[in-house]
C-alpha cells in the first residue's frame, strides 16, 4: 500500500489552479534517442473524477471551475475528518470494516478538464446499456452471489483472489490506492506496470502476430503500433475468469467476457502529461462500445511495493467466514 498524504493537500484551493491545461499545440512533448515519443515514466492517474457522470447531473458534461474547487475542498476535508477521526474497535461477527483512511490514496482533485465522467463515449458520460445476454449474466449474477457468495475461491473475483488489480487494468481505472504506472520502452517493446499487484504487461511493436484465440491471458494478448505520436494498444484474449469488472460504476452484476477486446491510447501531451483514452467493446456484456479517457500526471515517486493480502490470508478468512454463516443457518433450522 502506498502513503503519499503532502502537507499541500491542506492548503487553501485556489480556483485558478483548476483551470484547463494549456493547448496541447502550444507544448512540446518529449522523444526517445530513437525519434519516438517518449511515453516513459512514473504516471500518477489519482483522481476524484468518476468513471460513470452522477445521475443527478443529467446532461452536464463539465463542471465549472467553482464547482470544481468546491469539490476537490471536500475531498480534503473528507480525508481530514477521516484521518483525524477517533479509532473504533470492531466486534466479533460484527463489521470489521476495511483500511482505515491512511492507507488511501483516491487523490482530491478532479481532472484538469473538469469533465463531470471520465467516460466520454457515449455522450451521457454513463456507460451504455446492456445487451440482453449481458443483462440476462448480470441478474443470474446477482442472484448466485446473493444466495453463494463465497461457495469456494472462484465465487470471488480476480482482484479479491490477488491476480489482477481492481485498479491495474487493462482498461487501467482509478479506484482507492496503488494509483501509479511506470511505462518503460525500447524500439520494438513496450512494458507497462502497474503499483497494484505489480502486473507487467509487455507489449512487442514489432508486427508480429497475435496469439491463437485458444491462447487465454489474464491481462489478454496486447500489440502495439504508433499511430502518428500516440501509442496505440490493441489487447483481444482475456482470460474467462478475469471478469473485468467496473467497481464503483455499471451496476452490481457486471462484469466483462473472454470476448472483449480493448483499444488503449497513450499520448504525451507535455512533459508532465500523458493522455490515456481506451475504449472498450464486449457485446456480451454492453450493447454498444464506449470510451474513457483520463490524464495521467508525471511523479517522481517511486512505486512501493505491493503484498495482495499479505500473503492473501484474508481468502481464507472469506471462506471461512462464509462456512461459520453455513453452519448457523444449519442450526437455525434444525431448530425449527
Amino acid at each position: 500500500m502506498n502513503h503519499r498524504h503532502l502537507v499541500a493537500a491542506f492548503a487553501v484551493i485556489a480556483v485558478a489552479a483548476l483551470a484547463a491545461a494549456m493547448p496541447v499545440a502550444s507544448q512540446t512533448a518529449p522523444r526517445t534517442p530513437w525519434g519516438a515519443p517518449d511515453l516513459q515514466g512514473i504516471w500518477d492517474f489519482r483522481t476524484i473524477t468518476p468513471l460513470e457522470r452522477p445521475e443527478d447531473l443529467g446532461d452536464q458534461a463539465f463542471l465549472t471551475p467553482e464547482e470544481a474547487a468546491t469539490l476537490e475542498q471536500e475531498a480534503v476535508e473528507r480525508d481530514i475528518e477521516l484521518w483525524e477521526r477517533e479509532a473504533q474497535r470492531t466486534e466479533a461477527g460484527g463489521n470489521v470494516g476495511a483500511y482505515n483512511n491512511f492507507w488511501m490514496d483516491r487523490g482530491t482533485r478532479p481532472i484538469e478538464t473538469r469533465r463531470t465522467s471520465l467516460i466520454t463515449d457515449p455522450p451521457t458520460g454513463r456507460f451504455p446499456e446492456l445487451s440482453e445476454v449481458g443483462g440476462e449474466r448480470a441478474e443470474a449474477r446477482r442472484a448466485h452471489m446473493a444466495e453463494h457468495p463465497a461457495d469456494s475461491y472462484t465465487d470471488r473475483n480476480s482482484s479479491d483472489r490477488c491476480i489482477v488489480g481492481f485498479n491495474a487494468g487493462p482498461p487501467i481505472t482509478p479506484l482507492a490506492y496503488n494509483q501509479n504506472m511506470q511505462l518503460f520502452q525500447t524500439p520494438d517493446h513496450v512494458v507497462i506496470h502497474t503499483e497494484m499487484v505489480h502486473t507487467s504487461r509487455f507489449v512487442p511493436l514489432d508486427g508480429r502476430p497475435v496469439l491463437d484465440e485458444d491462447i487465454r491471458l489474464w491481462s489478454g494478448d496486447s500489440r502495439g503500433y504508433w499511430e502518428g505520436d500516440t501509442l496505440v494498444i490493441e489487447s483481444a484474449n482475456f482470460n474467462e475468469q478475469r471478469r473485468w469488472i467496473p467497481l464503483t460504476s455499471g451496476g452490481s452484476g457486471v462484469a466483462s467476457t473472454r470476448n472483449m477486446t480493448l483499444v488503449e491510447r497513450f499520448t504525451r501531451i507535455d512533459e508532465d502529461t500523458l493522455e490515456y483514452t481506451f475504449t472498450v467493446t464486449d457485446l456480451d456484456t454492453w450493447a454498444i462500445p464506449w470510451t474513457a479517457s483520463m490524464p495521467m500526471q508525471r511523479t517522481d515517486t517511486p512505486l512501493f511495493e505491493y503484498a495482495c493480502h499479505e500473503g492473501n490470508y484474508s481468502m481464507e478468512g472469506i471462506l471461512s467466514g462464509a462456512r461459520a454463516d453455513d453452519r448457523a443457518a444449519a442450526e437455525e433450522g434444525s431448530q425449527q
